[in-house]
């Protein structure tokens, strides 16, 4: 049996509230159409059967063609949700620097791993995250191509909007919607077609409020969110609703959330981090580090085994800081500091 063969039986024989159990994002279906009042406890075809002509001709519609696209428009959400399942890398081909200089670098990294990109201001890092954000296809400044699966990607993969491969949490995040947290979240785990929608909504809050360093509440409006807030949300969102495998970060050390566990709850979930940052950190934690320079990618380089031995180092300074930090926060005088780095 294949896929549209199964859809086209779950849309006649299932109700209308059966539908929408199991595929929320229908209800916007029907309302795009003006059919919200269709009676739920019956079929489609029943439902519509109760409808006077006229409604369905206003969309130059009749009741088997409006069944045939509701098939059509949940098989494409079933199919888009398989595709990206089967996402397992992503591959960068070097491209030129700012000079006109070649990269001599093909880098694939695959699920679960972290890549950090490090270099001066100015250099390129954010020239890189964009490239594979767009899936650049030697048609941005730098000439860079991204393969997924090691094979080039058409126009349409890449735009497709109902097939997001990459995430991106920028600097500045800005809400535009005033719904509270939990409306927001629950509006997310609908378009995604989320199975048990209130408990994934329960765990965005809650990792959410983890990561960041100010607790806010279900009923807070997301515009009334600090910039670490915000930032903590969507990473809490990314991790557990978001289906795009590629997630790309700009400095998330500036958001005033606890980082290493962002970092470590996007990988759980087996997305490919990329992250661009000037915190030691987060670069030496990664599995990669990518190297810009003059616009280019200077130089790609494992974390060494040294690398990896300083961390507890420079984690308990990290710790010394955020300690100083929350002093300053309170109120408080900053007390005499204890240095005992190995």
């Amino acid at each position: 049996m294949t896929q549209n063969v199964k859809i086209s039986e779950i849309v006649a024989t299932r109700t209308i509230a059966e539908i929408i159990a199991d595929y929320p994002v229908v209800q916007d279906f029907f309302i795009n159409y003006n059919l919200q009042e269709l009676q739920q406890n019956l079929t489609v075809a029943h439902a519509l059967e109760k409808m006077m002509p006229e409604q369905l001709a206003e969309f130059g519609l009749d009741s088997f063609s409006l069944t045939a696209e509701l098939a059509k428009f949940m098989a494409t959400l079933v199919d888009n949700q398989e595709e990206r399942e089967k996402v397992q890398t992503i591959t960068i081909i070097g491209g030129r620097n700012k000079e006109g200089q070649p990269e001599d670098v093909k880098l694939t990294m695959t699920a679960g791993e972290v890549v950090s990109i490090v270099g001066p201001t100015g250099s390129g890092k954010s020239r890189l995250l964009a490239d594979i954000e767009c899936l650049a296809q030697g048609d941005t400044p730098t000439k860079r191509q991204i393969l997924i699966n090691e094979h080039l990607l058409s126009d349409e993969e890449r735009f497709d909007i109902g097939n997001k491969l990459v995430a991106q949490l920028s600097q500045n995040m800005n809400f535009v919607m005033d719904l509270n947290v939990a409306d927001f979240l629950a509006m997310h785990a609908k378009s995604r077609l989320c199975e048990n929608a209130d408990q994934v909504v329960e765990r965005c809050f809650v990792c959410a409020n983890e990561l960041a360093g100010e607790k806010f509440t279900l009923d807070t409006k997301v515009t009334q969110l600090s910039g670490g807030q915000s930032r903590a949300l969507m990473i809490a969102d990314t991790a557990y609703m978001s289906a795009s495998p590629i997630v790309l970060i700009d400095e998330i050390e500036n958001a005033g959330i606890d980082r290493k566990q962002a970092i470590s709850l996007l990988t759980e979930n087996e997305k490919i981090v990329l992250i661009s940052t000037h915190d030691p950190l987060l670069a030496l934690s990664a599995d990669k580090r990518i190297v810009i320079k003059n616009g280019g990618i200077h130089k790609v380089m494992e974390t060494s085994a040294e690398e990896i031995e300083s961390l507890s180092d420079i984690e308990k300074l990290d710790a010394l800081m955020l300690e100083i930090r929350q002093q300053l926060r309170r109120g408080e005088r900053v007390r005499p500091l204890k240095i005992s780095c190995s």
